[in-house]
């Protein structure tokens, strides 16, 4: 029983890799489906959600973060209509995130899992990194891109990443204390990292039990 974060440089392969290790586990992988789940508690739209994990500190954002925006959405909307800002999706994600790894035997990629649940004690959390020609050839070989579109996501992505850590007021998140280990992509193709997650986990689960 126990709860994988993985987190990752965009283009190190953390989804193929929480895939591969949640099909091993027998585990439940939650990637987007947070999306989801943070719109239906805040009662807002995914389209909505996914704006705020895309952008920060817009005109438009800073505008919506007011009493006046708040107070004007319900009153076209309907007061059971829902809101959201930064503010309320930092909140709204760590109740989420917390409710998942309630359930134990998860996968969750990304969203900051690695801060809320630092004090989880069930929590095994994965970084993974690789040098940018290694994350764009990635992208390039699994989502059949050219070189350019390849390095012109991983660049995008890597931004966006900024930004959602920035919501959580954090500049940390490459740092390898936060993490029980960091794999370098650049060095270990997938189904040895996968191995190697899943024999670490399996030992972790083995020891907790005893």
């Amino acid at each position: 029983m126990a709860v994988i974060t993985i987190s990752r440089q965009f283009g190190a392969g953390g989804k193929t890799l929480g895939q591969m290790i949640a099909k091993k586990l027998n585990y439940n992988f939650i990637n987007d489906d947070i999306i989801q789940m943070v719109a239906e508690k805040a009662k807002v739209s995914t389209d909505w959600v996914e704006s705020i994990e895309k952008e920060a500190g817009g005109k438009l954002q800073k505008f919506m973060s007011t009493i006046v925006a708040r107070n004007f959405v319900e009153r076209i909307l309907g007061g059971d209509k829902g809101f959201i800002d930064e503010e309320v999706y930092v909140k709204v994600l760590n109740d989420v995130i917390t409710q998942i790894a309630q359930e134990d035997n998860v996968v969750i990629i990304g969203r900051g899992g690695q801060y809320i649940l630092r004090d989880h004690p069930d929590a095994f959390h994965v970084l993974l990194i690789a040098q940018e020609p290694d994350r764009i050839k990635f992208m390039e070989t699994h989502y059949n891109l050219s070189n350019q579109e390849a390095a012109k996501i991983v660049k995008e992505y890597g931004r966006r990443r900024a930004i959602l850590y920035r919501k959580f007021k954090k500049e940390d998140y490459d740092n390898p204390e936060l993490y029980h280990v960091v794999l370098n992509m650049s060095k270990l193709d997938m189904e040895k990292a996968s191995d190697f997650v899943y024999r670490m986990v399996a030992d972790l689960v083995c020891t907790l039990a005893e």
